[in-house]
């Protein structure tokens, strides 16, 4: 199919929009100007049953694609999921089971189709191709990279030098998923920005494999509700998409000003024109609380529609009554990292109970944090389990310490 050289621009555009790097640009465009419908993967490891907002960044990029007519692979990791991705982390991590994978790879098919056409989206495994190379392939499959080549990887780098240490089959994470794009002969991969050794990897093993290297497409990490950290469950800073809409309300409305615009540049689907004109009401004198319940609302109605996002204002001020759970309270975790026990302080803090750790003592010191129903000082420790906290009037989480 030939496309205009204004056609191809627009794509490009909407394309780069909220991107934090593409590489290559230019074979990107050589790519659009063919006409045809390019093959764009984006691979997630099944590691938790939940998606939060910062997972839909680039399943909303996805979509932009599947608009455009390209054909969108939604690869769910099961096989690189039992070997454990050690990005971004300081220490081994532990491998799922092959039936915590299954269980959770389910329900993200679910979800993901709040934002996805599923007449146009490819789930894909990517144990289908791995389990097939076997043990020789994957020896075959390492000889195509050195030690010293993965550990210029920083958080390889980092551990090595720390003397932390790094088990052998880590070596084999971007390598598996290098060969994942060579298998489904991907012409894109997105990905985070701390995916880049492993996006890059794909294209090394397509060359070697002989066909066109992808084009590797980098989104920004979406920074959690504190606006500091890249928000993540066990931070406690998330909004999940299967989070109550009274929930997700006062979540996206508690945000800064100034982090509400990182979150329509990366989470709303409205124009690049009508965000710029809400910021320029913003600048004549238009409350920014005005535009983040905008904001709030289009977000509810992805996940739950649209009567539940015009009543999740209400939703959203009901008080908790004693001894009563409300409907959707969310699930939390908050990661021991290696103490037996945390301050219920820290604890309320990285749940998202709290705006910050002065807020969480404030709460504790007024008797406005519960744990079971119970008033608990700020001296209270808890250690591993699953509790039912309460800070303040609105507040409450299912919160398991691990």
């Amino acid at each position: 199919m030939s496309v205009t050289q204004e056609q191809v621009e627009q794509a490009f555009a909407e394309i780069k929009r909220g991107a934090d790097e593409i590489l290559v640009e230019e074979e990107l465009l050589d790519k659009l100007k063919t006409g045809r419908p390019l093959k764009i993967k984006a691979g997630f490891d099944p590691t938790a049953p939940d998606l939060h907002l910062g997972h839909t960044v680039l399943i909303n990029k996805l979509r932009q694609f599947q608009q455009l007519g390209h054909e969108v692979i939604f690869l769910i990791g099961d096989f690189t999921g039992m070997i454990g991705d050690p990005t971004g982390k300081n220490a081994t991590r532990k491998p799922l089971t092959q039936e915590d994978v299954m269980a959770n790879a389910e329900t993200y098919k679910e979800q993901v189709f709040k934002i996805l056409d599923p007449e146009k989206t490819t789930i894909a495994f990517n144990s289908q191709w791995m389990e097939e190379l076997g043990a020789a392939g994957m020896i075959r499959l390492a000889s195509l990279s050195t030690v010293a080549r993965m550990l210029e990887r920083d958080d390889f780098k980092k551990r090595y030098a720390n003397e932390q240490p790094i088990a052998i089959h880590e070596f084999m994470y971007p390598l598996a998923q290098g060969y994942d794009s060579v298998a489904l002969e991907c012409d894109v991969e997105l990905g985070g920005t701390d995916q880049r050794f492993n996006l890059l990897m794909g294209r090394e093993l397509q060359k070697h494999y002989g066909q066109q290297p992808q084009t590797v497409l980098m989104m920004p990490l979406l920074e959690g509700l504190d606006g500091v950290q890249k928000m993540s469950k066990s931070l406690g800073n998330y909004i999940g998409i299967t989070e109550a809409p009274g929930v997700m309300y006062q979540k996206i409305l508690s945000i800064s000003d100034d982090l509400m615009w990182r979150y329509f540049d990366l989470l709303s689907f409205r124009s690049i024109a009508e965000i710029n004109q809400f910021k320029a009401d913003v600048d004549a004198g238009t409350n920014p609380r005005d535009i983040k319940i905008l904001l709030a609302k289009e977000i509810i109605e992805r996940f739950h529609g649209k009567e539940a996002a015009e009543n999740a204002q209400n939703a959203a001020g009901n008080i908790i009554k004693e001894g009563e759970v409300p409907d959707g309270t969310p699930e939390v975790e908050v990661a021991l990292d290696g103490a037996e026990q945390l301050p219920i302080s820290a604890i309320i803090n990285r749940a998202g109970l709290a705006m910050n750790g002065a807020q969480a003592k404030d709460m504790l010191k007024n008797g406005r944090v519960k744990v079971d129903w119970e008033v608990v000082e700020a001296s209270c420790m808890l250690g591993a389990g699953r509790y039912l906290i309460q800070a303040g009037k609105k507040k409450i989480a299912y919160v398991t310490i691990a």
